[in-house]
């Protein structure tokens, strides 16, 4: 009797996590990617799970759960630096690559196929197709849409369920370590630093060099600024190049005008920190991102299942998004362990919809003061109005959503 096979289209994190469970579970799996360059360079910091590690575990990827950059607490800065709010944690902020690279390291590199656009699916009485841009065909007993949160996949499964905008951006930038003073690597390197300006946020925090390097000097620094934004007039805007074209929600981080940079970094002086003020203006390359959150109402179409962001995908507040595409694919290997695939699907369905509308829930209610912003103040719960400076920095993120809830097995 010859494997089941899994088609993979996706091959970031959610991809790999998929691609290579189903494979350790006897399952002859091909990987569609649509980019042609390596994802590496692509992410930046993220917080460490042992839920994430025991995932990578069962692959046979043995991580090191103390390699990257050890947080000691959270702390607000007031306007004039002074730190007002202090939360003692535990934590180590690792590197985005250093879950992609063994990742794609243990997955065969033959049945990897970067370049290949997935532009339809055809199902069949126990299978399905996929059809790419360059008319190939490849047949597979199941589908696995992993393609993010502008998923193709969910496109053709569940026409018309989209993405909602947050109703804010972010401002992100990346610096070295050595970009920042001594005073300053002093006072915030090894803390997970909040600003909380009326209306806004910024959350900035160390994280592994290049190559994922831990090392004193190597490091580097990440900061993520959320700033209301219409989406009407205000994303265009901010998408649109010197040219005069629009990039839609988004736009390549070299073609933002440099009045738009400039506004920024000027805001960011009159509201900020000195020290976070210092670390907006010291960033070579802005990057903007348009926030969205993503509720599927099932992740399972017949033989096609959703998976990580092109599932539910949660606001960057939970900070848990490389986790729940490892407890996705960990759910789905287990739930088709079994012989019955259409069985094993429905479970699928059933336990990761729960997590994920959880886990959204959560990020909109850590998001709710900002996206509130749009309203009149008297028109705003009490919920959109909080933005007391120790509940953030103690309930910011997913640390409060049980295993249970997320799912973990």
């Amino acid at each position: 009797m010859s494997a089941r096979r899994a088609l993979v289209i996706g091959g970031s994190v959610g991809g790999l996590f998929a691609a290579n469970l189903l494979r350790r579970g006897g399952w002859d799996v091909a990987v569609f990617e649509r980019s042609t360059e390596d994802l590496a360079g692509r992410g930046s910091g993220i917080g460490t799970r042992e839920t994430l590690f025991q995932v990578m575990r069962r692959i046979g990827i043995e991580p090191d759960p103390s390699a990257g950059v050890p947080v000691r607490s959270r702390i607000c800065l007031e306007r004039s630096g002074a730190v007002s709010h202090e939360f003692v944690v535990d934590a180590v902020n690792s590197a985005w690559d250093r879950v992609y690279r063994p990742l794609k390291d243990a997955f065969p590199r033959e049945d990897y196929h970067a370049g290949m656009m997935l532009t339809a699916i055809e199902p069949a009485a126990e299978g399905v197709t996929a059809i790419f841009a360059d008319g190939t065909r490849v047949a597979g007993d199941l589908l696995v849409g992993a393609d993010g949160i502008h998923s193709t996949v969910r496109s053709i499964i569940l026409p018309g369920v989209e993405p909602r905008y947050g109703g804010y951006v972010a401002w992100r930038g990346i610096l070295e370590e050595s970009d920042l003073p001594p005073e300053m690597h002093r006072d915030v390197f090894e803390h997970f630093s909040f600003g909380l300006p009326e209306g806004e946020l910024i959350i900035a925090l160390p994280m592994p060099g290049r190559d994922a390097d831990t090392r004193p000097g190597h490091r580097r620094y990440h900061w993520v600024w959320f700033r209301p934004v219409d989406f009407a007039r205000g994303v265009p805007e901010l998408c649109t190049d010197a040219s005069g074209k629009c990039h839609g929600v988004s736009i390549p981080p070299p073609l933002i005008r440099p009045e738009v940079l400039d506004e920024v970094k000027a805001h960011a002086q009159a509201v900020l920190a000195p020290q976070l003020a210092l670390a907006v203006a010291r960033t070579r390359r802005l990057m903007l991102q348009s926030i969205f959150d993503l509720e599927s109402p099932r992740i399972a179409v017949g033989r096609a299942v959703l998976l990580g962001d092109a599932a539910f995908a949660a606001r960057p507040h939970v900070g848990a998004g490389v986790t729940k595409a490892a407890l996705d694919a960990a759910v789905l290997a287990d739930a088709l362990a079994g012989a019955d695939i259409d069985a094993g699907l429905a479970r699928y369905d059933r336990e990761r919809c729960a997590a994920g509308r959880t886990l959204v829930a959560r990020g909109r209610q850590l998001g709710a003061h900002l996206e509130a912003q749009h309203k009149p103040r008297a028109e705003r719960s009490a919920a959109e109005l909080a933005h007391d400076p120790a509940a953030v920095l103690r309930d910011y993120g997913a640390a409060v959503i049980t295993p249970a809830e997320m799912g973990e097995r």
